[in-house]
């Protein structure tokens, strides 16, 4: 295969992988954007392949770990659990960073396998962003690292802090631009293993200190990352496909981070250099007297929304972890034969990566007209009868609007508080991923219901029917 085919099937798949975002950005379309996502990746692999044109040993070898990675992520990507998606996304962002890493490497180790030039005798050009390209895969892949640990609980979600943090992240950081400009100019084998292994410890100092109900934009902050680790990749091997793939990723999930932290009322360098949700905060909750509190019962929900003339439902990730999604959607479907108005509201930032509760709803095939994002129905909970909270607690406690000394304070939230009733349905009154105390249960027009909320649910359907 020539060149010019190769650069215009790699045009081709550029412009499939375009498409796959589009279609990515509405539920309705995003089955047909996979699919071009799909076709576009099968392209490029495919005409790579033809265009190497030398099937000895080695290409049989990467033939056979393409295979089984293929059929590795395959395999996850079907048995995966919905709820643990958000982990699931964090450690593809470490291999697409690690990935990244590899191809520097390779191509510092052997630069005439890449036409770069010879050994201490790199263009200046390709070092540059081969360095960074290595440099950002490095802070990604770690940083995924310990995103991973924390969404699945095996590392603390409180922010993790420690003494001149912040300028220990600052003096890595300028060490990193130093090591590149000392790369480019000694082209020594230290500075390039130097470079790779502060920025290693640079992802990991990074994201601790990030507490967990900052994940969300920690989440789309690493999938930018791994685009631009793959776009400078992509300017080494001056591979179109790679640049147009990772300078999408990149931006995109840039944007996305934007809209995650507007959607909290924060800056992006507030999080990055911060945390949310701090462990003081979260200590005084635990030893803060509780105030009494009206708890109910299965019965006591459905008659309640039984006789209500509109209900908002707000998913959160209880709801998530139960996997009550399916049951709700009965519950609703049941609300409608009493002629019920039933809508969904989805904050932002509910559960650990961004529209992690459309895709549950999705999943359980609610309509896509009924699903309303802060806002577009913030200002219907004035005139709801009920509210059914299932697992939501962040993004629902009113100290966001009243608390100046909250972690949380100025992050928008829904006003569930307004609605006439309000159910809550948890496992007990202790604090959200935030670690702070929610003082919605405390209200007047809030009833309790202490179960499961997949349980609690399917006992509600049972009420109702």
């Amino acid at each position: 295969m020539s060149a010019n085919l190769l650069a215009i099937f790699y045009l081709i798949s550029g412009i499939l992988f375009i498409l796959a975002l589009r279609g990515l950005s509405s539920p309705e379309t995003s089955r047909r954007g996979n699919l071009f996502g799909i076709l576009g990746m099968i392209i490029a692999i495919s005409v790579t392949f033809l265009f190497i044109g030398n099937f000895s040993i080695g290409f049989i070898y990467v033939l056979i770990l393409l295979l089984a990675g293929g059929s590795i992520g395959a395999f996850i990507a079907y048995k995966i659990p919905m709820t643990a998606m958000p982990e699931l996304v964090a450690g593809f962002h470490s291999l697409v960073g690690l990935a990244a890493v590899f191809v520097a490497i390779s191509a510092f180790l052997n630069p005439e396998a890449f036409n770069l030039g010879l050994p201490g005798n790199i263009r200046i050009a390709s070092l540059i962003e081969m360095s960074l390209g290595a440099s950002i895969g490095a802070i990604t892949f770690t940083g995924s690292i310990i995103a991973f640990l924390k969404l699945r609980g095996i590392m603390s979600g409180n922010p993790i802090t420690f003494i001149a943090q912040h300028y220990i992240n600052l003096l890595l950081g300028l060490s990193v631009a130093v090591l590149i400009f000392y790369l480019c100019k000694t082209q020594s084998d230290s500075s390039f293993w130097l470079l790779i292994a502060i920025s290693f410890l640079l992802g990991v100092l990074l994201i601790v200190p990030i507490g967990g109900a900052d994940m969300p934009v920690v989440i789309s902050m690493l999938n930018s990352y791994s685009g631009w680790a793959a776009a400078g990749i992509g300017f080494t091997l001056e591979n179109s496909a790679l640049i147009i793939t990772g300078a999408l990723v990149g931006s995109s999930g840039a944007i996305l981070s934007y809209i995650m932290c507007k959607g909290m009322n924060r800056s992006f360098f507030n999080v990055i250099l911060g945390g949310f949700g701090g462990t003081d905060q979260t200590l005084s909750s635990k030893g803060k007297d509780k105030k009494p509190v009206k708890s109910g019962n299965a019965e006591d929900a459905a008659f309640l929304m039984k006789n209500a003339s509109s209900v908002i439902i707000v998913p959160g990730y209880g709801m998530a972890v139960a996997q009550a999604q399916h049951a709700l959607r009965e519950m609703v479907d049941s609300l409608k034969k009493n002629d019920v108005k039933v809508s969904y509201a989805v904050h932002p930032v509910a559960g650990r990566m961004p529209g992690h509760m459309n895709v549950l709803l999705a999943e359980a095939n609610v309509p896509y007209d009924e699903v309303f994002e802060l806002d577009e129905i913030n200002n219907d909970f004035a005139n709801c009868d009920v509210a059914y909270v299932i697992g939501a607690n962040d993004v629902t406690n009113p100290i966001a609007k009243t608390d100046p000394q909250s972690p949380i304070y100025g992050m928008p939230i829904l006003d569930v508080e307004k609605s006439k009733s309000v159910l809550f349905v948890k496992r007990s009154l202790s604090p959200g991923y935030a670690g702070v105390d929610n003082e919605l249960f405390y209200r007047d027009n809030t009833l309790m219901l202490f179960s499961d909320a997949k349980k609690m649910t399917e006992e509600i359907v049972k009420s109702l029917n």
